[in-house]
């Protein structure tokens, strides 16, 4: 079994940053970049647990549910990797949307 932890962590980081972030940070794109975080993510762990299915969309729920979506799709995401360099790639691509976030 593969550690996620710095996965989990690095997401969980995030979510707690666009919780704190004022709701203008999240209007000028934070909680954008957040949704289309969650979006790959949640397609990542689709294409695993269902190959060859077209993956369903994780609906927009607005800018203040956008922490608990990230969160929700990586932590899927985590229950299904297999590899380090899997894990590596993922935590590399949330760290990269909390900086484009700018929270």
């Amino acid at each position: 079994m593969v550690d996620t932890t710095p996965l989990t962590r690095a997401v969980d980081h995030f979510a707690d940053r666009l919780r704190a972030a004022p709701q203008s940070r999240l209007q000028r794109g934070a909680a954008a970049e957040a949704l289309q975080l969650a979006r790959e993510m949640a397609r990542r762990a689709q294409a695993v647990e269902e190959p060859g299915v077209e993956p369903r969309e994780m609906p927009d729920a607005g800018m203040f549910a956008a922490a608990d979506q990230i969160t929700v799709a990586v932590h899927d995401l985590a229950l299904v990797l297999s590899d380090e360099g899997q894990v590596e790639e993922a935590v590399r691509l949330v760290e990269e949307a909390q900086k484009r976030a700018g929270v």
